[in-house]
């Protein structure tokens, strides 16, 4: 059985196309072919074309990791400190709302019988 198509909302096209052709670009300004970044990060050629056309279908860890050898900025970040800095801020956000959403149940269960 092949992979499931995947539907994606407008942006995140967009986006994969985007984050495509930065790694592209970063690729041919740094004089690497294709088969040199595939080799450097550990995936096939193959995979290499398909983030740099911004398929879906790849997964984020290896599309991150090709960005990311790359040299391509992510969230606008350019090294690891300063991300893991903007991580930390967002696990110490998160820290302070709930864990989970609950949704207030609806009547007509048990709830409301009278005794």
């Amino acid at each position: 059985m092949g992979r499931k198509r995947i539907g994606l909302h407008p942006l995140a096209r967009e986006g994969l196309r985007v984050l495509g052709q930065q790694v592209r670009l970063a690729r041919l300004e740094k004089g690497w072919t294709a088969a040199e970044l595939a080799a450097a990060v550990g995936v096939s050629p193959t995979t290499l074309s398909a983030i740099e056309n911004g398929s879906p279908s790849v997964s984020v860890g290896n599309v991150l990791n090709v960005a990311a050898v790359a040299g391509v900025p992510l969230f606008e970040l350019h090294d690891s400190i300063a991300l893991a800095g903007v991580r930390q801020v967002l696990a110490d956000r998160l820290a302070l709302l709930p864990s989970r959403v609950d949704h207030p149940r609806t009547k007509g269960g048990d709830d409301d019988l009278d005794f």
